[in-house]
């Protein structure tokens, strides 16, 4: 401890850690909310300086690369102190070690980078800036992450280049990154860019200057090459842009999202029974307000919109206690006086290899759709769970925290059909709201409604997810079929007003483009937005964090079923992968 202290203390160690912070700070300014794109071009210079300088020294690159990994964590993902102290419940001496250690267990990539790179430089000598390419996807690619984030994440914020990812997802992104910025770092002097000049100025022919002929033109190649290849990023981005931009769409659906900022918990002691009444009365005046005047086709609410309950009457929830007769009334109601679809998010509960007893019980994070008619239709159990907040890998660590759930995992992988009716037909009745339902039941709110009933035909479908799923690339596109759009419910309160919720959206707007698929994403308490198929957000519109507010726009459907990416997913950086690894290898055995 007292050597890593008087390290760090030292010219060498400041330097170091200016290192740290440099790739960090650039990261996050180039990463979402900020989106100064142009600055993740310099972010690596800092891990590229720290190689040169300690190469070959693997224990120290070990230690370095956890340096990295903790200064961006602290940077930009410091929220994950703010979601294990909240959510998790536990004190700072405790969080802290905890976020330290998440820090550098979900950032090995970091010194696997420095490690990889460093031992290829020495090993093969030549081709730098595409052995940073390869280290740095090998290492995004073989370590753990729970919340992925790439380097070609952060790249995509730019319109143009992200439309690369159609094709080279994330990954690809990150290969052009490392490509150009470590062509930044070799040229960080201006006199090595006139030296190089002044040696093709100044070569002759002869047999005196054949080496160092020989050597500078293959500089130049190398040059050249990775230009060439930025190059064609920039220009096959600008071809992708303008061929989506002009997609026709085939139709279009009025898409009205209800945040309302549901609790997390009740730990405060306040009264449970007014702090739902009055979330369903703020759900009621949110959707009143967004949908007036004008129709909805689908009325979306998030993850844990209204918590803990259920609409689905079966013999698991009631033998649960988590049925709830006036929220499924309310939900009837919502799709018969908007007649619109209304697709939100609750509990689910079944019963393990059909043993009805209450042991066998298993809960399911569910989202369900209601028809225009108030009946309910499709639903869809989360399948792809994040573990420490909705399962533990190990019963007794259940213990550590209350407030982690103990979901089971969802088996169907289906997209959620919607439904459209004539909405030019009126009926002459008066709306219900949220405090009529204490005197009406789900079937008299049929009853009640049966003259506003109309024909209705299947529109078309969506692709659900919950929360989590939707950064999962490799996940989302296991999907069959062809969805008009993609809808994200997520809950993003637990990490308080902070980044984080502008991050999982950067994170997930990718899967619009791999799809080219508009995207709806609906938060509990922000931020909310909608993404077209270019990756744009939809009139740059969010709705502000920790609050309730509703967003209302017009998602389009764009024709077509299968894009490169959703077919043969992350098969170019792979073939990147391999055949480097097979060139770069030939070199390591032929240094021996």
């Amino acid at each position: 401890m007292k050597s890593i202290f008087r390290y760090f203390t030292s010219k060498e160690g400041f330097i170091a850690i200016l290192c740290y912070l440099f790739t960090a700070v650039f990261s996050h300014l180039a990463f979402a909310p900020l989106s100064y794109s142009y600055f993740i071009w310099i972010a690596p210079l800092g891990l590229f300086y720290i190689e040169k300088k300690y190469r070959g020294e693997w224990k120290k690159l070990l230690w370095h690369g956890f340096g990295f990994a903790i200064a961006f964590y602290a940077v930009s993902f410091y929220w994950i102190y703010h979601m294990v102290t909240v959510f998790g419940g536990f004190p700072w001496f405790i969080a802290t070690p905890i976020f330290v250690l998440s820090a550098v267990f979900l950032n090995l990539k970091f010194p696997l980078f420095l490690l990889t790179f460093s031992f290829l430089v020495k090993r093969v000598g030549k081709f730098f800036p595409w052995l940073a390419s390869f280290s740095m996807l090998f290492a995004e690619f073989f370590t753990p992450q729970v919340f992925p984030w790439y380097f070609g994440s952060v790249v995509a914020e730019n319109h143009i280049l992200s439309q690369n990812a159609e094709y080279a997802s994330s990954y690809g992104l990150t290969v052009l990154l490392f490509l150009f910025s470590y062509l930044l770092f070799q040229f960080r002097n201006p006199k090595r860019i006139l030296i190089l000049i002044k040696r093709v100025r100044n070569s002759k022919p002869n047999a005196d200057r054949k080496l160092p002929i020989k050597r500078t033109g293959k500089m130049w190649i190398g040059f050249a090459s990775v230009l060439f290849v930025f190059l064609c990023y920039w220009v096959n981005g600008y071809y992708l842009f303008r061929k989506w931009e002009a997609v026709s769409p085939i139709g279009t659906r009025e898409v009205l999202i209800v945040q309302p900022n549901a609790p997390l918990e009740f730990r405060d002691g306040r009264s449970i029974v007014e702090t739902i009444n009055s979330l369903m009365k703020r759900i009621d005046d949110l959707s009143f307000e967004g949908a007036k005047d004008q129709k909805v086709d689908l009325i979306v609410l998030p993850e844990s919109g209204v918590p803990f309950f259920s609409t689905n009457d079966t013999e698991a929830t009631r033998l649960a206690g988590i049925y709830w007769e006036k929220f499924e009334s309310f939900m009837k109601t919502l799709a018969l006086r908007h007649k619109a679809n209304v697709f939100f998010n609750e509990l689910d509960v079944g019963f393990e290899n059909d043993i009805k007893t209450r042991d066998a019980l298993v809960t399911y994070n569910s989202s369900a759709l209601y028809n225009p008619n108030g009946e309910r239709r499709g639903s869809y159990q989360k399948v792809f769970l994040l573990i420490f907040g909705e399962y533990m890998p190990f019963d007794w660590m259940y213990a550590l925290s209350g407030q982690t759930g103990k979901f089971a995992e969802g088996k169907s992988m289906d997209l959620i059909p919607y439904y459209g009716t004539d909405h030019n037909k009126h009926a002459p009745v008066r709306d219900l709201e949220w405090k009529d339902m204490n005197f009406f039941t789900p079937s008299m709110v049929s009853e009640y409604y049966k003259e506003n009933r109309v024909d209705e035909t299947i529109s078309g479908s969506f692709l659900p997810l919950i929360c989590y799923e939707v950064i999962i690339s490799e996940y989302v596109r296991k999907f069959k079929g062809d969805p008009d759009f993609i809808v994200n419910v997520t809950n993003d309160k637990w990490y308080g007003n902070t980044v984080e919720s502008f991050q999982h959206h950067t994170l997930g707007r990718m899967r619009a483009i791999e799809f080219r698929k508009w995207l709806v994403r609906s938060t509990n308490s922000g931020t909310s937005v909608i993404t077209d198929h270019l990756g744009r957000n939809l009139n740059d519109e969010f709705t502000p964090i920790d609050s309730s507010a509703f967003l209302k726009g017009t998602v389009s459907i764009i024709p077509g079923s299968m894009t490169f990416y959703r077919a043969y997913g992350n098969v170019l950086p792979w073939f990147f992968l391999f055949l480097s690894a097979l060139v770069f290898g030939y070199y390591v055995r032929k240094s021996r």
